[in-house]
């Protein structure tokens, strides 16, 4: 098996997997991606809420009340509300006030999502 050693691991958002699945595919066409890069493909295109861009900018503010991790976990997400905020930190020992909770919200009305498949 190639790559036995895990050099580093940081997560990234769904917009970035969609990104580099799509240069991969057009670079080398759609035989060269296998099943498993697929499914990645499309469940990446399907809930991606947001630009690349807009991801990267959102990260970035974010991280001023919350570590990277969440960061994207939320970039991803994109929650309207503070009940779906506060599902995202149900498990987590360092979640943020209220306050700043509120302050995630507002971040996060500031970005147009592109489709909300929930409604």
């Amino acid at each position: 098996m190639i790559g036995k050693n895990t050099l580093e691991t940081k997560p990234i958002p769904a917009a970035k997997v969609k990104e580099i699945l799509e240069e991969f595919k057009a670079k080398y066409g759609d035989e060269k991606l296998s099943y498993e890069q697929n499914l990645t493909l499309d469940h990446a295109t399907s809930l991606t809420k947001l630009s690349l861009e807009d991801t990267e900018k959102l990260i970035e503010e974010l991280e001023a009340y919350v570590d990277y991790k969440q960061a994207v976990r939320i970039a991803d997400i994109v929650p309207r509300d503070m009940d779906d905020l506060r599902l995202i930190f149900a498990k987590e020992r360092n979640a943020p006030s209220n306050d700043e909770m509120k302050e995630i919200l507002e971040i996060l009305e500031k970005y147009e999502v592109e489709e909300d498949l929930f409604l």
